[in-house]
Formats: structure tokens, C-alpha cells, sequence
């Protein structure tokens, strides 16, 4: 007979096999006071990343799909295999640190109003990530679109998208919380339902916190609940193109939660932040030689954003035109 589990760990892959065996390391090596399960969903990975988990993690659920159905899709397939009260959604390239999910877990059972708690995030350089952040509104993505959020971080006006000004300390209700690690109750997935499938990869978490709060359920930032995320595990294969889907995945979210006027106007400003980026990192690149590659990269990942966006006022086009002519290659 099998134990009911207290939580369940989902974890989707795509070819993070370094990353994907620190992770279930640093999950499985830790003892915790109740019953737990962990399921990766692999999304096709050609790297050896399944053949790794058979052999060095015997007792995780090992779900395999032909194909990359994407970060979303994949979740949800592993949602559905799941028994756990709370459900854990861990990306691939996060350390879990003692007690993360104990901490997170602890205050959920104490906050019934709490739908998902998520931890604070360090990066792979030792700094601290963008743990949660505001909805995206049309005054902080003009903002972010004339760089005033990292020009002046520590003014509440300015810095509404990325909350940089904001150094919580205490367990806060926030409006987004990163998706790379996430606690979800498992009763307000059910009423909320599962992640939209829509979103390829990326904001499918901004999308998930707006129908959590909307259905009256809190996110809540846990401080003293940390763990490690390297970034960009999968989308290192691709960087570019990821980029690409990033602000694929922005334009999907403002066409799903605002009005037709709304989302114009935010192409207007992302079309701007996209020549302003181009434009200051192609100086840069001239100015300051010795970061001369990274600045090119930059305004290159800009240019191939901006051809995407101007192709998609017309008819739809596919993250692979836009990329064509800009270097990018491989992906989803």
C-alpha cells in the first residue's frame, strides 16, 4: 500500500544532466519529517539526462516524452502523477539548501490563505536573484523600457516591475513569484487549475501567480527559505532563441490579461526598451572593449526581439524567423 506523500517534487528537464543530478542530490540527501516523492519529467533530452536519473535515482518517478512539450505542458503531465498535499516545482538547475522546502511547507500549513510560497533565490555568482517581482503595468514596463528600473533601483516610482527596492526580510504577499522554485497547495490548484499550456516556457509563472490572486489565494515570499538557482540550464543551449521566447511568452500574458489598447501600447514601449537596449549596447561594445562580446550578444539578442515583435504586428511569426538571420540556433 502505497504511503500518502505530504508533498510532491516535479521537476522538468531538457538536456541539464550536470545540473539535473545536483539537484535530485541535494533533495534526496536531506532527511524531512514526513513522506515525499519526486517525478522529473524529461522532455526529450538527448544528453543522457533519463538513462542518468534510472541509474543514480532509482526511486523517482521517471516520466519520458517523445518530443519538448515545453516547461508548462511538461509540469502539468507531472502534476497528474502526483499525490502529494503540496506540490514543489523545482527547476532542474536549483540546489535545494536544508530546509528550503521545510520552511516553505511549515508556513503554508500555518497560512490557509497562502495558494504558493516561494523561497529566496541566490545565484550561481553568490548574489541575490529577482525572487519576486510586481505585475508587468503600462507605467513600469515605460520604465523598464527607458532602463529608469536599473538607473534608479531604490525609487518605489521607478522600480515597480522589478521591485529592486524592495529587501524583504519577513514572509510578504507579493504579486509574482519566480517560477524556477515554487511550493503550490494542492487545493488551490485545483480550483486554479493547472499550468497554461500556452506558454511554452517562460510566463507561465506570471500568468499562474495573476489566476492565483484573482481567485483569492495569496504568493507569498518565505526569506529565510533559500536555495541555489545556476540559470539557464536549457536555455543555455540556446540563448538567443530563449531570449526570443521570453518576449514571446511577455506579448502571450499581455494579450491574455489586457485589452487590445493595453497590449498595443506595450509593444510601443517594448519596441522602444529593444532600440534603446540596441542602441546602448552597440556604443558599449565600441567604448568598453574588454566586454566588447558580451554587449554585441546583447544587442544582438534585442535585435532578433525587436524583428519578432515588428513580424507579429503583421502576420504570426515563429520564434525560428526571427532568429534566422541573428545567429540563433537549436531550441525547443
Amino acid at each position: 500500500m502505497q504511503v500518502p506523500c505530504k508533498v510532491s517534487v516535479v521537476i522538468v528537464s531538457w538536456n541539464a544532466i550536470k545540473y539535473l543530478d545536483e539537484c535530485l542530490t541535494s533533495i534526496f540527501e536531506q532527511a524531512r519529517p514526513w513522506p515525499f516523492e519526486v517525478v522529473v519529467v524529461d522532455n526529450a533530452s538527448t544528453d543522457g539526462s533519463p538513462e542518468m536519473v534510472q541509474q543514480r535515482f532509482p526511486q523517482v518517478v521517471l516520466l519520458r516524452n517523445a518530443e519538448n512539450l515545453g516547461f508548462a505542458k511538461a509540469n502539468n503531465i507531472g502534476f497528474r502523477s502526483c499525490s502529494g498535499d503540496y506540490i514543489a516545482l523545482v527547476n532542474s538547475d536549483v540546489h535545494v539548501l536544508p530546509g528550503c522546502i521545510e520552511h516553505l511547507v511549515e508556513f503554508l500549513d500555518n497560512v490557509p490563505r497562502a495558494g504558493m510560497a516561494g523561497p529566496r533565490i541566490i545565484g550561481g555568482d553568490g548574489r541575490q536573484q529577482n525572487s519576486f517581482r510586481g505585475f508587468p503595468r503600462l507605467w513600469n514596463m515605460f520604465c523598464r523600457a527607458l532602463a529608469l528600473d536599473r538607473l534608479l533601483p531604490w525609487v518605489p516610482l521607478f522600480s515597480g516591475y522589478l521591485l529592486s527596492h524592495r529587501n524583504l526580510r519577513t514572509p510578504t504577499p507579493v504579486e509574482i513569484l519566480s517560477g524556477c522554485f515554487l511550493v503550490v497547495r494542492r487545493a488551490a490548484l485545483e480550483q486554479v487549475g493547472p499550468l497554461d499550456e500556452a506558454f511554452f516556457i517562460y510566463g507561465e509563472d506570471m500568468d499562474w501567480c495573476k489566476r492565483f490572486l484573482e481567485a483569492g489565494w495569496l504568493a507569498i515570499f518565505v526569506p529565510h527559505a533559500e536555495s541555489i538557482h545556476y540559470g539557464g540550464a536549457s536555455s543555455s543551449n540556446a540563448p538567443l532563441r530563449f531570449f526570443v521566447e521570453m518576449q514571446r511568452a511577455d506579448l502571450q500574458y499581455w494579450r491574455k490579461h489586457h485589452s487590445r489598447a493595453a497590449a498595443s501600447v506595450y509593444i510601443a514601449f517594448t519596441v522602444l526598451h529593444h532600440a534603446v537596449r540596441i542602441a546602448g549596447h552597440s556604443a558599449a561594445s565600441v567604448l568598453l572593449p574588454r566586454r566588447a562580446e558580451t554587449h554585441r550578444h546583447r544587442a544582438m539578442c534585442s535585435t532578433a526581439c525587436l524583428k519578432w515583435l515588428l513580424a507579429n504586428l503583421a502576420p504570426r511569426a515563429s520564434v525560428a524567423q526571427a532568429c534566422s538571420r541573428t545567429g540563433c540556433t537549436g531550441g525547443p
